[in-house]
């Protein structure tokens, strides 16, 4: 029961890194430059909005696999070593965090300072305070995505090791 269950996050993991790389590396980039090289008014709005849904399906979907996958750790790494248990649930923990402050923090932010812009972003100066603050805030989104990435390719290479033997006495 414990390999299947290890398989299990093994695979959802797995989807979860292999979309959110996706989505950063092709999707974001490419939504942006579509919609600029097409001449759409307000083009980043419009990319933006699409692209703050899509992060926002990654990032709570990251935050509920890794509350899950963590639960399972209790179980998965039973028999392993002090340390790699330690740090496959930090790991593990680590993306819980930046996932869900990407979410209901930062991207919550972000969408209350679009609002209170009442004009599309294309149309805010850039030396406007709430523009500086909401451009401040895409980095730390970008950033803490990214911290989340790393956790979940440690936690899935350490998922993913065979457990080592347990240590025989006197041997």
């Amino acid at each position: 029961m414990k390999s299947i269950f290890r398989i299990v996050c093994l695979l959802l993991l797995g989807i979860w890194v292999g979309a959110a790389i996706f989505f950063s590396a092709a999707v974001a980039p490419n939504v942006f430059g579509a919609l600029r090289e097409a001449g759409i008014a307000n083009s980043s709005t419009v990319a933006g909005s699409i692209v703050a849904r899509l992060l926002s399906i990654l990032n709570r979907g990251g935050f509920e696999l890794a509350v899950f996958i963590l639960v399972m750790s209790f179980f998965l790494t039973y028999g392993q070593t002090k340390l790699r248990r330690i740090t496959q649930m930090i790991s593990v923990a680590i993306m819980a965090i930046m996932t869900g402050l990407g979410h209901w923090v930062v991207a919550a932010r972000m969408a209350t300072l679009r609002t209170a812009m009442q004009l599309p972003i294309d149309q805010i100066a850039p030396t406007d305070p709430r523009r500086i603050e909401f451009d401040s805030l895409h980095r730390y989104s970008v950033a803490m995505f990214l911290v989340a990435i790393v956790a979940a390719l440690v936690a899935f290479i350490l998922l993913a090791r065979k457990s080592e033997p347990p240590a025989v006495a006197g041997g």
